[in-house]
């Protein structure tokens, strides 16, 4: 039972990661991107391209800059180049702007590699390595995971109360016309938003490298997952990201250890409907004025 709990905690905390970049784009621009699957799995393939510049037997860890300052990079470029032109145009236009975005990311990631399944060809030691504590298995990536999304959740935190664009982009999130009329340019931080959420995905997918083979249509699970994260902990809430990501990670370990890994999802699709039938509004999640 505590062997279950510890893997589903330690995958729980990427989840986690990828959950709190979607969070960061809905609470400032009130959009739910579906293709934040899609930037985990540039992610992913950024780290096999730049692991071959790595002497043979390091570990793709060291790539967190270059993957973290690149995503960035193609956030900001996918914003102005694509959200930023149905920015108040209504949520239908979010929901199939970033819908087609994320068909046009598969198709282009298979367009350059192909639709083979690859692999960051990192040691047999890191991709299996373990560590028995008190009678219970540790995954070394998966420690490692864990507790680098742990601390770019601080981050985020520390972020957004700490620093003038955090404060900027809380308020925001709370009403943009009051926020303008502040002097804060908002366009600015919807670009900042934006790119800071599709860093944390890239940088969620080097975590995940040594775990997972990649391929163009990987990131619609992890998306679906992302998705259900946000909605059980409270859309908008950071904290609430961090333990939908926690508990998603629990309820998948519980059922793929003693029920079925094929009814995994399902039973996370079930876990969110109990929740939102209880607390419509989610675990950390307050319901909002519309008038």
């Amino acid at each position: 039972m505590f062997q279950v709990i510890v893997n589903g905690l330690l995958i729980g905390g990427v989840y986690a990661l990828i959950a709190v970049g979607l969070t960061m784009i809905h609470g400032v621009m009130k959009i739910v991107n579906f293709a934040q699957g899609d930037f985990l799995v540039i992610g992913l393939y950024l780290t096999y391209v730049y692991y071959t510049f790595l002497p043979d037997g390091a570990l793709p860890y060291w790539l967190i800059l270059p993957v973290a300052a690149s995503m960035y990079l193609i956030g900001c470029i996918i914003f102005k180049a694509s959200i930023n032109r149905v920015i108040g145009a209504g949520d239908s236009n979010y929901i199939l702007l970033t819908i087609g975005l994320s068909f046009v990311i598969q198709n282009t990631l298979q367009l350059v590699f192909g639709a083979n399944f690859r692999s960051v060809p990192v040691s047999n030691e890191l991709r299996f390595g373990s560590i028995e504590f008190l009678g219970t298995i540790f995954s070394v990536p998966r420690i490692i995971a864990f507790l680098a999304a742990a601390m770019f959740v601080v981050f985020v935190n520390w972020f957004l109360s700490n620093t003038d664009i955090g404060r900027a982009m809380r308020a925001t999130s709370e009403n943009r016309v009051v926020a303008e009329s502040l002097g804060i340019r908002t366009s600015r931080v919807y670009v900042i938003a934006f790119a800071l959420g599709a860093m944390f995905a890239g940088v969620s997918g080097l975590l995940l490298s040594p775990m997972f083979l990649v391929f163009p249509t990987l990131g619609a699970t992890f998306g679906m997952v992302a998705m259900a994260a946000i909605v059980l902990g409270g859309l908008g809430n950071i904290k609430g990201a961090l333990l939908g990501g926690l508990i998603i990670g629990l309820v998948e370990s519980f059922i793929s250890t003693y029920i079925s890994v094929t009814l995994a999802q399902a039973g996370i699709n079930l876990a969110l409907m109990l929740v939102l039938i209880l607390r419509p509004y989610g675990l950390l999640g307050v319901k909002r004025r519309t008038a």
